[in-house]
């Protein structure tokens, strides 16, 4: 199990080095494609950019799902003493932001670094601190520049991609530090599954598809799916937090989220599954939160529902997890797909 987890870890790296907030995901979309293609996989892509690669098996189609889109932010407009103004993709949070590096992404290929500050940070110079939301926000470019015309003059435009510095750590005790392990973190797990399965020569029953999504932090990136689906699970950020029972070294299944509850026969599988394998777990509800899966039901898919993903604290910031949540939810799916 330790090769394979070396391996999730691995494509963690990878993945959070490419930038991918929604909308600017093509990218990711090719790494995946082409990983996937090495392992000796057919993997397609949907129109919106879904990556979708059948694992094997026949009967009662399984739907496993991550996304690979992040949060980030767009050139909203470009300010006369040449700073960017900007807006935010996903349900970002700027005081979590602020003081964070950034790279902003022309159209024709260029790439700028700059830094995400409030409109007056230095706490030598304020008289009160500024409020840290969208309005109060922008871009410092590492450029002498300071007029909207020497920036248009770079080739930066309003409509330009905006994304934060993932700063992608792993401890030696095991912690797992960075931006977007929502979802980028499951998407490596989704990997690590592919290479298990194949390497190990497992014999599926069931018929069992990946899917790595890409508009899921604008809320329609599980939209469309195979239509002969029968069960679908999202794989992505378990919630840490206040009343919640998960912990970073958990895997933790949800049973409500802000869209409702989850299919309750998939809940009772899922923590049967995890309780005869030994798995440190939790059935937590999710005040805040939605997910793939939801929007596939909405869109009017006849399937059960399900969601579930390792530990991960301080959501949407600079988030942590643990590479014992990791293994759990890693052994989850192995347990759950060979059923």
């Amino acid at each position: 199990m330790t090769q394979y987890m070396d391996y999730i870890l691995e494509q963690l790296t990878n993945l959070t080095a490419i930038a991918s907030p929604s909308g600017f995901t093509a990218n990711a979309e090719e790494y995946i494609l082409r990983t996937l293609r090495d392992m000796g996989y057919e993997p397609t892509q949907n129109r919106k950019g879904n990556v979708v690669c059948v694992l094997g098996g026949q009967e009662h189609p399984l739907v496993l799902a991550a996304h690979i889109d992040t949060l980030g932010a767009m050139v909203r407009s470009i300010k006369e003493n040449g700073r960017l103004k900007p807006t935010t993709i996903g349900g970002h949070q700027w005081p979590t932001a602020d003081g964070e590096n950034c790279q902003v992404f022309t159209r024709d290929g260029r790439v700028y670094t700059g830094v995400v500050l409030n409109t007056e940070p230095s706490s030598h110079v304020a008289d009160e601190p500024v409020k840290t939301e969208e309005k109060n926000m922008e871009i410092l470019l590492d450029e002498n520049v300071s007029s909207k015309e020497e920036v248009l003059e770079l080739g930066i435009q309003t409509g330009d991609i905006i994304a934060m510095d993932p700063r992608t750590v792993v401890t030696e005790s095991g912690y797992i530090k960075s931006r977007f392990l929502d979802d980028k973190l499951s998407a490596s797990i989704l990997l690590g599954l592919a290479k298990y399965v194949k390497e190990q020569n497992v014999t599926l029953t069931r018929k069992v598809t990946i899917i790595f999504t890409v508009l899921e932090e604008v809320g329609f990136g599980g939209s469309h799916i195979p239509e002969d689906t029968e069960d679908m699970l999202s794989v992505d950020m378990g919630c840490v937090g206040d009343d919640l029972g998960c912990t970073e070294q958990m895997v933790s299944i949800c049973a409500k989220d802000s869209g409702g509850p989850y299919n309750y026969d998939m809940v009772t599988e899922l923590s049967e599954r995890a309780k005869a394998k030994n798995l440190s777990y939790a059935i937590d509800v999710y005040p805040h939160y939605g997910s793939d899966v939801e929007t596939t039901v909405r869109a009017g898919y006849d399937i059960r529902h399900g969601l579930i993903g390792p530990g991960v604290y301080a959501s949407h910031n600079y988030e942590r997890s643990h590479k014992e949540g990791v293994r759990n939810t890693f052994e989850l799916l192995i347990s759950y797909i060979a059923e």
